[in-house]
């Protein structure tokens, strides 16, 4: 009868759910184990892909492409799922999701080429849409206390990064004995646990009366998303502006985007609620997923790469020494609304982002000299200053009313989505392209068969097979210095993008802004 009242009391989005202190705690499990799958599934695809790589054989673009389909299909769908399920039911659409998720990983059975693990990937992105803003907005809806809702969203963001560490260890334990298949698969009992979980604990939320679904705004953000990574990948794929089908992609994209844009601030009933931005703390913590996931996804990608195919780990051993990244920052989130409450959420957050910028610059002075030691210290420091991104969650959501948290969820993930998907296109591009050009320019490269080279610039991978196939070690030393070059790059230039993110962050927040103030 409890329970029946308290779903009663979570479907009317005017007023608080008045879920029991137990029943809230166990609906933030559940919703972050929910979290917890999905970037474990992102993690274990970083140690999965030379495995998936040597059997399947995708190109650079292709590789580029397996790992950015997922965050490019999420990012475009995020804004219209989270405005379905403000209707439909913001469980319902997590159920769903839920569903998606397992029928996805499950046609990793059926995939024999790059482009049909391409194709799952686009669908695991339709699945992940609807779940990952509706995590986030049924945190906002079900923790109504400031206080409370805080140390929740730092459970959230420190689950991210248990899954991160998690991923790794579970994907070289299956790679240790299994396919890459297994990569995938794990994610079917997981999903299958989660749905069954979330039917008891989890309260149903909706909005009253939103108004009409625009279709046309969602065809516009999804279309504009889609050209405009698509013209990144182009302008990097060719090293030079002058790429006539990426420019025309990126006029296409702003036509959309800008048509997107004006049509919700002229809706009465937007598909999208852009006066979110006028709130500074809003904003800042927007800007704060932006740009943290632009900087690091491509290099924790390069990494993972360097830590098996030139430092010689094993899927397992590369798991384990990728855990401080995902254990600092873990650690981090938990004690960040702590410390926000000592010192302020703006030098927390701000002072976090600065802290992860270090760490880049570090693997880029590093250099010529990159070994375990300089990774890991790097990394730790990566870690430990991310985990100011629960305090950026915590604006996020202080900054948007209880029936806009559907909105808030989407732009949120969106930012985290779209910075990866942008980063792995650009850095990812100029990663590739230093590493070929060196390959290129290498004295000892000289007396190697220009077919064999040109297959061996493809990718570190390929290259590494190659040597050991033709008896080339030469070429596998010329490979990882060229691939050492271009993560030298990367860092420097994810380092200063972080550097340049906490000066803005620290100068756009207010003053004095508290995550744990009560509501009004």
């Amino acid at each position: 009868m409890i329970l029946m009242q308290e779903e009663m009391n979570a479907n009317t989005v005017g007023r608080a759910p008045q879920l029991s202190k137990a029943r809230r705690w166990a609906a933030l499990a559940v919703l972050t184990a929910s979290l917890l799958v999905i970037t474990m599934d992102m993690t274990i695809l970083n140690i999965a892909l030379p495995d998936l790589a040597a059997e399947l054989h995708p190109t650079a673009e292709q590789q580029l492409w397996i790992i950015d389909i997922y965050s490019l299909v999420l990012a475009g769908l995020l804004v219209s799922w989270a405005a379905i399920a403000d209707r439909w039911g913001r469980k319902r659409m997590l159920m769903l999701g839920y569903a998606i998720f397992s029928v996805a990983s499950l046609l990793v059975l059926f995939a024999t080429t790059a482009e049909s693990v391409i194709a799952i990937r686009a669908f695991l992105g339709v699945g992940g849409a609807m779940i990952m803003p509706t995590t986030l907005s049924l945190i906002r809806i079900i923790f109504t206390d400031a206080k409370e809702r805080a140390t929740a969203l730092g459970i959230w963001a420190a689950v991210s990064g248990l899954g991160a560490a998690v991923g790794p260890l579970v994907g070289g334990f299956l790679l240790e004995h299994f396919s890459w298949h297994a990569a995938f698969l794990v994610n079917v009992p997981l999903m299958a646990a989660a749905m069954l979980a979330g039917f008891f604990f989890l309260p149903e939320s909706r909005v009253s009366n939103p108004g009409r679904w625009d279709a046309l705004a969602a065809l516009l953000s999804f279309g504009g998303m889609i050209l405009l990574v698509w013209a990144i990948k182009q302008f990097g794929k060719q090293a030079s502006f002058a790429v006539p089908e990426a420019w025309a992609a990126t006029v296409g994209a702003a036509i959309l985007l800008t048509w997107f844009v004006r049509r919700c601030l002229r809706s009465e009933s937007p598909l999208l609620d852009l006066t979110l931005f006028k709130s500074r703390p809003f904003s800042a913590g927007i800007v704060a997923a932006l740009g943290t996931t632009f900087s690091m996804v491509a290099a924790l990608l390069l990494i993972a790469q360097w830590l098996q195919l030139i430092d010689g780990a094993s899927p397992i051993e590369a798991g384990v020494r990728l855990m401080p990244v995902a254990v600092a920052g873990a650690i981090a989130s938990m004690a960040a609304p702590a410390l926000a409450r000592a010192i302020g959420a703006r030098a927390v957050l701000a002072g976090g982002l600065g802290l992860a910028g270090f760490g880049m610059l570090y693997i880029g002075l590093l250099g010529d000299n990159l070994d375990l030691i300089g990774v890991e210290i790097a990394m730790t420091l990566v870690g430990a200053g991310t985990g100011s991104l629960a305090i950026g969650s915590a604006m996020i959501m202080m900054g948007s009313p209880v029936e806009k948290a559907g909105n808030a969820g989407a732009l949120e993930e969106t930012s985290y989505e779209l910075g990866a998907t942008i980063g792995v296109a650009i850095l990812g591009s100029i990663s590739a392209l230093i590493y070929r050009f060196q390959l290129s320019v290498d004295p000892a490269m000289q007396g190697i068969e220009q077919g064999l080279l040109g297959d061996a610039k493809e990718s570190l991978g390929a290259a590494m097979a190659i040597s050991n196939e033709a008896g080339l070690p030469q070429l596998a030393e010329s490979a990882a210095e060229a691939f050492n070059r271009s993560l030298q790059v990367v860092g420097y230039a994810g380092g200063f993008m972080m550097l340049a993110v906490a000066a803005f962050v620290f100068f756009l927040t207010p003053k004095g802004t508290d995550v744990t103030e009560a509501e009004h």
